[in-house]
């Protein structure tokens, strides 16, 4: 297999997998904000911060919102639409090896994101947000169900789920943030802010499965955390990446890597964690993440060590 083939496949789910989580989080936030009372101060900042943008969106245009920055900003390589640009270019360019219903899903999902998207910047609302999510699921399920489950698709596979593992870090870290830092505020809200966090990743009919009781935000974050059958916990994510590595040659180059990332999500001690140590363990986990995608990369999406 080529390694060209392998990094357009890997980074087309990555892609993919980012506009699904973007888009989820935005229909949430939209419904968030209707709910929470004024007194939270919570603004479109927060979805960016997130996301990672942060930094970008103070050196856009002055003229540009933050949800038009996030979501349609020629200005911004990480908004919604250069994800699907970048999604649709490595879906057409192994066109070859991704099933032709997938290809063709996510040229139709391209065509309505940038027909639809545009109008969402300008009056939020969660209608296009959720449209899209839907779309990504298409997407996965045709991948799933049509595509050979051989060395191609396990990164789709990697892709996917190195993803999920960083968005699901993400959303935590933030969410703790907020609770701290507006302790008071939002005490009285607390349910609604992890309620939030669920839906944002799809998780709450399967959280409300795992804990009948009260909504608390120490259960949330061991669900999220540790949860080894929903597929949006990082446990679950670093399983199926640990399964992936498997079933590719070569894999051994990768046994540190994956090593340190199960370790730091098995060794960490939910019930202990304060929001600084939890801040650290996010901190920690991405860092691994990000050294795991350097070794991915070097094993085989290189071509000159690809070629070794």
């Amino acid at each position: 297999m080529l390694s060209r083939v392998a990094e357009r496949v890997y980074w087309m789910s990555r892609y993919l997998e980012r506009v699904e989580s973007a888009a989820r989080l935005v229909a949430v936030y939209s419904e968030l904000l209707l709910d929470l009372p004024e007194e939270a101060q919570l603004d479109w900042s927060l979805p960016l911060e997130i996301l990672g943008m942060g930094d970008g969106y103070q050196q856009s245009p002055k003229d540009e919102t933050e949800l038009s920055f996030m979501l349609t900003s020629p200005n911004n390589v990480a908004s919604i639409l250069s994800s699907l640009n970048y999604a649709r270019e490595n879906a057409r360019t192994t066109r070859d090896i991704v099933p032709s219903e997938a290809w063709r899903t996510v040229n139709e999902l391209h065509l309505y994101a940038a027909r639809n998207l545009p109008t969402v910047a300008r009056r939020p609302g969660s209608k296009v947000a959720l449209e899209i999510v839907g779309r990504c699921h298409e997407i996965t399920g045709i991948l799933e169900g049509t595509m050979s489950h051989g060395p191609a698709y396990q990164f789709v596979r990697l892709g996917r789920s190195l993803e999920r593992a960083d968005m699901t870090s993400r959303i935590i870290d933030v969410a703790a943030t907020i609770m701290i830092a507006n302790r008071e505020e939002l005490e009285r809200n607390d349910s609604t802010i992890w309620r939030a966090v669920l839906r944002a990743l799809s998780a709450y009919q399967m959280y409300r499965q795992y804990v009948r009781r009260r909504i608390l935000a120490e259960d949330v974050v061991v669900f999220l955390l540790k949860d080894k059958d929903f597929p949006r916990s990082i446990t679950h994510c670093v399983n199926v990446l640990d399964d992936a590595l498997s079933n590719l040659p070569r894999a051994e180059a990768t046994a540190e890597a994956m090593q340190q990332v199960r370790s730091c999500v098995a060794d960490v001690a939910v019930e202990k964690l304060e929001h600084d140590t939890l801040h650290q363990f996010v901190d920690d986990l991405q860092l691994d993440l990000g050294t795991l995608h350097g070794v991915i990369y070097e094993t085989w999406l290189n071509p000159m060590r690809a070629a070794q």
